[in-house]
């Protein structure tokens, strides 16, 4: 178990960005958190195996349908034990 950073950057806000990456997070069984950033783009932080964080880190290079996603940044962090994936306002 390993845990990611992510910042989604692009058109992401805006188009149930957060929503859909829930829905993926919790569909594929990893743990963690995604909030919108005051400069427009998206943050995750979420906690799996290394084949289900790469299938998470896969979905949001395209993120859902109205997304436009022009980078993605991944940064290793701590192993973090989260509950579940929620949303963070």
């Amino acid at each position: 178990m390993k845990t990611i950073r992510l910042t989604v950057k692009g058109k992401v806000q805006g188009v149930y960005f957060r929503a859909y990456a829930k829905n993926k997070a919790s569909e594929l069984g990893i743990t963690g958190w995604v909030k919108n950033l005051p400069d427009e783009n998206v943050e995750i932080e979420a906690t799996a195996t290394d084949d289900l964080l790469q299938q998470f880190i896969n979905w949001c290079r395209e993120g859902p349908s109205r997304a436009i996603v022009n980078d993605l940044i991944i940064e290793e962090l701590p192993y973090e034990p989260f509950i579940d994936f929620r949303i963070i306002k």
